[in-house]
């Protein structure tokens, strides 16, 4: 497991590196670590072992974690390279499912990641970086106005099954 990236924070110096297989029990955990995705991440399971390979195997897909030394999993993001005709071919890069573990919110680390991943998507050509926040996160839609995020257009999703 090579890191991709060093982040330094007040709390020491953490390692970013491409999720691995036994990565996704300590991602979904970070997932439904907070009362909205306590509702609807269940664990892993046939699906979700099945989405991790498809992601894995995506050149457009980087799901990252961050870790404690090599095992504490305590923060990950999933980032999407977007091919697109408009604006001229801009790549896009769409991030989600961006978590940073309960015990080191709001003490740097998730700011040193995104840092870190703006970067990332700016060396792999992306022009535009865009994400959606659920509504109900106000802490998390603040944090992304503080890193320039701009609430610019109104994001829609329907649920199919």
């Amino acid at each position: 497991m090579r890191a991709l990236a060093s982040i330094a924070t007040r709390q020491g110096v953490f390692q970013v590196r491409r999720a691995i297989a036994e990565d996704v029990a300590h991602i979904l955990e970070l997932l439904g670590d907070d009362p909205i995705g306590s509702l609807r991440e269940t664990g892993a399971d046939e699906r979700t072992a099945a989405a991790f390979v498809a992601i894995d195997a995506d050149p457009n897909q980087l799901l990252i974690v961050v870790v404690d030394g090599w095992e504490d999993v305590v923060a990950t993001m999933q980032v999407t390279f977007i091919p697109n005709l408009s604006r001229n071919g801009t790549l896009r890069a769409q991030l989600e499912a961006v978590r940073v573990s309960a015990e080191l919110r709001d003490l740097g680390l998730g700011s040193a990641l995104l840092r870190w991943v703006l970067d990332e998507c700016r060396r792999r050509g992306a022009g535009l970086v865009q994400l959606t926040t659920d509504k109900r996160r106000d802490g998390a839609r603040r944090f992304y106005e503080a890193h320039g995020f701009v609430a610019s257009h109104e994001g829609m999703k329907l649920e199919l099954g």
